[in-house]
């Protein structure tokens, strides 16, 4: 079977899996919704992050722009949700556009300490334009029309939609992994100098990159703030939101096609417990973690997984091979 089709059938038993998660386990449908809703956003960071090798933690500024941008559509002008995600999309990929074009003339560390500036002036305006955002004191959606006659504040339907947007992370994700596009930008990852004597424009593919992960990333935000149902800026804005979904990818393995997804089961899995019966403390956990990953798998436990992978097949195949000269 060619390995297109493999992963594209591996990524619909994912799904199909997932879908079977409120039958299964009804009682804990937050969680459940944590883990497809942050995969789905860890797997669209990883697309600028991972693929691009362009490290951002500033992402929270598209999940409190699509969280934001939806609830005061729909609190001052009665747009639907599902309208207010469209508009939600279409400023965060405007917004990637000049973030973007702005902050790629910087890299490295230098483009890392932009992406947080920008995500932090977002903050502090969310925080000081309380006449529209409300301030530190949050919006509350109290009413929300009813998506094809489904209740929106229905934990399943939260469960599904949160799904549809992880399939859609996990699509372009696969196309990535195959497409010119993707190869491109895992040029420009290595060798940035390099991609671009070999004809490849770095500015036009990480906007484009850029472009992708806000627009995912700002429909997740969009979802998360039915899912909360009141937030503030302290909660979709803060820079934790956008370390945790670097930490997720780098976990489970940047660049690659279900590493994300594993660090988010595996951090949103084990995150209540920590925060329960650590409290605070449990950021120490994540710390560690992070420092037994770099130095243990800095290629993540996908990445790390593979290698053993490759491994264990060449060693069979040169004990394949010496087999009949020990005869």
């Amino acid at each position: 079977m060619d390995s297109r089709l493999r992963s594209l059938l591996t990524i619909t038993i994912i799904l199909l899996f997932f879908a079977l998660y409120p039958t299964v386990f009804p009682r804990h449908l937050n969680l459940g919704i944590s883990i497809v809703l942050f995969g789905a956003l860890a797997l669209a960071w990883d697309v600028v992050g991972g693929w691009a090798g362009q490290l951002s933690l500033g992402h929270a500024a598209f999940i409190g722009t699509g969280a934001y941008v939806m609830t005061l559509l729909l609190l001052n002008f009665g747009l639907a949700p599902w309208w207010g995600l469209l508009v939600a999309v279409a400023v965060a990929v405007v917004m990637a556009l000049i973030w973007g074009w702005i902050t790629f003339r910087l890299r490295g560390p230098y483009f890392t300490l932009s992406t947080i500036a920008v995500a932090e002036i977002l903050r502090l305006v969310a925080v000081n334009w309380r006449q529209v955002t409300g301030g530190a004191q949050g919006l509350f959606i109290y009413d929300m029309p009813p998506f094809l006659g489904l209740d929106l504040f229905d934990r399943r339907v939260e469960f599904y939609l949160a799904l549809g947007l992880l399939a859609v992370a996990l699509l372009v994700t696969w196309w990535l992994s195959w497409s010119r596009f993707g190869y491109a930008l895992r040029a420009i990852r290595e060798d940035e100098d390099a991609a671009m004597a070999m004809g490849i424009n770095p500015t036009r593919n990480k906007l484009a990159a850029f472009a992708i992960s806000g627009a995912i990333t700002a429909a997740g935000g969009v979802l998360y703030a039915i899912f909360l149902s009141f937030f503030e800026p302290y909660g979709v804005l803060e820079i934790e939101l956008s370390v945790e979904l670097a930490l997720m990818s780098i976990i489970g393995g940047t660049g690659t096609l279900y590493g994300p997804l594993l660090g988010a089961i595996l951090l949103e899995g084990a995150g209540d417990w920590l925060r329960i019966t650590l409290g605070e403390a449990n950021l120490l956990v994540y710390g560690l973690l992070m420092i037994l990953i770099v130095r243990f798998a800095p290629t993540g436990i996908m990445g790390a997984a593979g290698s053993l992978l490759r491994q264990h097949r060449r060693q069979r195949r040169w004990s394949s091979l010496g087999a009949p000269a020990s005869q």
